[in-house]
């Protein structure tokens, strides 16, 4: 079986690759990926750029939001460190629950795990909106969503 483990750097989403590693660490899980989606904000988009100085500066935050973004996926590698389990990372652009769902059916994982909320203030309400949407969407794979 493959599991692939969503994350967003948040609380919940630790939680999330806490519960994966233990459950690919006790099974015989095949593969483990680990997905960081984001979406690309008007703020890393060139529309609405009136001089060099404005678009130097959204050159450079965009710069900064990819190496954080990698860095949630680093960080997101220690749960399976020394675990003997074929990992790998993926970064994708998109709308973060049809990227993840559409990427888990491409990839034929029969697992998915995700935090029950992402670092969205509104999200305390609420199970949070990717991990609920996920749930509805997936098709031919479980998903364990992680409190």
């Amino acid at each position: 079986m493959k599991i692939l483990v969503c994350t967003d750097g948040s609380e919940y989403s630790q939680k999330a690759l806490k519960q994966a590693s233990l459950i690919a660490e006790g099974c015989n899980i095949d593969e483990v990926a680990i997905i960081h989606v984001y979406e690309n904000k008007q703020t890393e988009s060139p529309l609405f750029i009136s001089s060099d100085k404005q678009a130097e500066l959204i050159r450079l935050v965009a710069e900064e939001l990819q190496v954080e973004r990698k860095k949630i996926l680093e960080d997101a590698l220690t749960f399976f460190k020394e675990k003997n389990i074929k990992l790998r990372t993926i970064l994708k652009e998109g709308h973060p629950s049809h990227t993840i769902v559409s990427v888990a059916a491409e990839e034929g994982f029969g697992m998915i795990f995700i935090g029950s909320r992402g670092l969205s203030g509104l999200e305390k309400v609420f199970l949070g909106s990717v991990s609920n949407a996920v749930a509805q969407e997936a098709k031919n794979c479980s998903v364990v969503i992680v409190k």
